[in-house]
């Protein structure tokens, strides 16, 4: 089984472009060695502090990291419709009733996403005039992801509404296979003591 068909969600596709999933993918890994570059500048941070030689840069870049990770992950979970999605509510409609649901549910995080474009580009520039310690960078530097996942988050949820309106939101999924738990036998076996 190739890396692409364990990251890439195969769930719901009749909401999905195949042209995303080269991006899908990438992003996926991109939080993968997001996350763990984070745990190693955790961990590397408390070593050098233990040892009582602290690098102070470390935080920085601890905080770079899960930044980045969050907006990239939220953007990622967005596609997957694991995020910023209220499944309960329209999951349990059919019909006309849930595609209103659905539209207006992704019409708000379209709203979102172009809240994040637009506020996190202004955040972005005003991060100009501050600087990090002690490495001096501009804050603008970690501002910089949040308009990229508004773009992203917008451009997942247009794929969503056009696939949705185009083939329905109600498509039963399948059945997942490797999920069944055999059954335990809890019967007394003869011979027993009891």
């Amino acid at each position: 089984m190739a890396i692409s068909d364990k990251l890439v969600l195969q769930r719901q596709r009749h909401l999905k472009w195949p042209a995303l999933d080269r991006l899908e993918l990438i992003l996926m890994m991109l939080c993968g060695l997001l996350c763990f570059g984070f745990s190693l500048s955790v961990t590397a941070d408390i070593v050098t502090r233990t040892i009582g030689h602290p690098w102070l840069w470390l935080q920085e870049v601890t905080s770079t990291l899960f930044i980045y990770a969050i907006f990239i992950g939220a953007a990622v979970a967005t596609r997957r419709n694991d995020h910023l999605y209220l499944t309960a509510v329209s999951e349990a409609m059919h019909g006309t009733p849930r595609l209103i649901v659905e539209i207006v549910t992704r019409l708000v995080v379209l709203g979102v996403a172009f809240c994040l474009i637009w506020y996190g580009y202004l955040n972005y520039l005003r991060g100009f005039g501050s600087f990090r310690l002690p490495s001096g960078t501009p804050i603008a530097s970690l501002y910089a992801v949040i308009p990229l996942c508004g773009i992203l988050i917008g451009l997942f949820t247009v794929e969503q509404l056009v696939n949705g309106i185009r083939n329905g939101f109600d498509h039963p999924e399948p059945p997942d296979d490797d999920l069944a738990i055999p059954p335990i036998n809890t019967s007394a076996t003869p011979g027993a003591q009891r």
